[in-house]
């Protein structure tokens, strides 16, 4: 762990900072702050389709069975189908 991360705990692990911030308050060191700036990219990684509410009432049950959320159930339905339409078409084509 590099000095940079701990220079206002004094902690030597990740533990031991948690353990400092969860019984000190920044406006304690506030002093010792710079200002930062920083890009942040606000654009939403996901898609979304619109899929008929009785079809999406469906999946979450069968996402309920399988134990896993929906939206990761859908992903790999998809992901299947997708793979055998595209390894169908390159054998045809």
């Amino acid at each position: 762990m590099s000095e940079s991360k701990t220079s206002i705990s004094g902690a030597s692990s990740y533990v031991e900072i948690g353990e400092y911030w969860d019984n000190h308050d920044l406006n304690d060191h506030w002093e010792q702050t710079s200002p930062a700036e920083f890009d942040v990219d606000l654009r939403s990684s996901s898609i979304y389709f619109p899929i008929q509410r009785t079809l999406a009432e469906q999946l979450r049950v069968a996402a309920d069975v399988e134990g896993v959320s929906p939206e990761t159930l859908l992903n790999l339905w998809i992901q299947e189908r997708v793979a055998g339409v595209l390894s169908s078409k390159k054998r045809a084509g």
